[in-house]
């Protein structure tokens, strides 16, 4: 039995030494290098080609290197009998509370009009506002959504969560599915935590955009699906929005000519908001190889019907 690591635009070196240095005994394959296909029973996969896993006729599961598990449920032509894992991580969910109460300071404190201001040489004060009067509304509310939500309040904001069910947390208010109005109503910030289902695909809609706060903020740290981004831009152009943070787009790398990367209300980052360490995540990832070799229940493993 053989493990394949499947990864555009990710380094395999730090897996495989993570690998190696778990169990030197691995056989450990790198696509597209891959010496016997028939010995492939586990694959490791980020953002693969559609297809490419019809290659292995004895595949059983494939794991996705981060917590987000879209990239891979999108193939349609991956047999249903595969089984799929996602990687929960306690750096991977910090990192993503770090990295939303990040951009929720970064849009209060007025740092993106700053950033511009410094390359036009123009010297400018503008008021800045506190986290105590800022409702952030976060969308989604699995073990991300949480972590963020109470990084968040620990920092002063006020926060509620929109989710399937409603949700008990002390000083957060829960909102579900069909309260989404007026979620979106109460929401300063929006930040998108989703998973992408059928039904969350294009949520952050014109439609949906349009019924938050003049000058609201948008962060997208979830999935592209979600974002129509030429409805984000309007909005941003017509100023009923004031920033957007975005770590995540409908084509990675986002192309050279996208407006996203020079408007001046839109902040771009590479897709890094929480980013996996294998020496951190490997346990967890042999632990389901070996379950797998002993047919035992997998952890972390997708529903492939909800897509979570």
């Amino acid at each position: 039995m053989s493990i394949v690591l499947v990864c555009n635009h990710r380094d395999p070196k730090p897996w495989v030494k993570a690998f190696k240095n778990k169990n030197p005994n691995l056989d450990i394959q790198v696509y597209p290098d891959i010496k016997d296909i028939n010995s492939v029973n586990f694959a490791i996969s980020w953002q693969h080609e559609h297809g490419v896993f019809s290659q292995f006729p004895n595949l059983k599961v494939i794991a996705s290197m981060g917590a987000g598990v879209h990239h891979i449920l999108r193939d349609k032509t991956i047999p249903k009998s595969i089984k799929v894992t996602r990687i929960v991580d306690d750096n991977l969910t910090k990192d993503m509370a770090d990295f939303v109460l990040l951009n929720c300071l970064y849009g209060i404190r007025n740092l993106k009009f700053h950033a511009q201001n410094q390359l036009d040489k123009h010297w400018e004060i503008k008021a800045y506002r506190q986290p105590e009067d800022i409702k952030v509304g976060i969308m989604g509310f699995g073990v991300l959504g949480k972590a963020a939500a109470k990084k968040l309040k620990l920092n002063g904001f006020m926060v509620n969560s929109l989710s399937k069910s409603r949700k008990k947390i002390e000083g957060i208010k829960s909102y579900i599915e069909n309260e989404l109005d007026q979620f979106l109503a109460e929401s300063q910030i929006l930040v998108c935590l989703l998973p992408i289902t059928e039904d969350t695909k294009a949520i952050l809609n014109h439609d949906n955009l349009k019924k938050l706060p003049q000058n609201a903020q948008v962060i997208n740290v979830a999935r592209s699906q979600h974002l129509v981004e030429d409805d984000l831009i309007q909005l941003l152009d017509d100023g009923h929005l004031s920033l957007a943070c975005l770590d995540v787009f409908q084509t990675e790398p986002l192309p050279k000519d996208s407006r996203l990367w020079s408007h001046p209300k839109v902040s771009v980052t590479p897709h890094v908001a929480s980013m996996t360490d294998p020496d951190s995540v490997v346990n967890q990832i042999l632990d389901n190889f070996n379950r797998m070799k002993n047919n035992e229940s997998l952890k972390n493993e997708v529903d492939r019907e909800k897509a979570y």
